[in-house]
């Protein structure tokens, strides 16, 4: 399963050995500033949608890149039955890849307040 922390002002998202393999890199880093928004989730698995390049067993894990055709580019690695962590990201910002990052984390309720107090009272 990814690991989430939070550094300072960055999210260091980092992948198991068999995720790098679905989502294409080791880890993921983006900035505080590049989040527009911040949520946890009940079922993460259910946000995916859309053409993808990834792993995908029906009801159980999503784990790639979604949206490759139109809608938002979401990074995924969710699976069911665990807590999750949705960020809405300002794709410029993050680096120009993604529009949304959705991850399976035991912390992500955690997680997700902490972020959105730290982005809370931006334009």
């Amino acid at each position: 399963m990814a690991s989430v922390m939070l550094n300072g002002d960055v999210i260091d998202i980092r992948f198991t050995g068999w995720e790098r393999m679905w989502v294409g890199r080791e880890r993921f880093a983006l900035r505080l500033a590049a989040v527009r928004h911040a949520a946890p989730v009940d079922e993460p698995i259910r946000l995916a949608r859309g053409a993808r390049r990834g792993y995908a067993v029906s009801g159980f894990a999503k784990i790639g890149v979604w949206g490759l055709f139109g809608g938002p580019r979401q990074l995924v690695a969710a699976r069911r039955g665990q807590p999750g962590l949705h960020l809405v990201l300002d794709r410029a910002a993050a680096g120009g890849e993604f529009d949304e990052v959705v991850v399976s984390d035991p912390a992500a309720p955690g997680l997700a307040e902490t972020i959105g107090r730290a982005t809370r009272g931006r334009p």
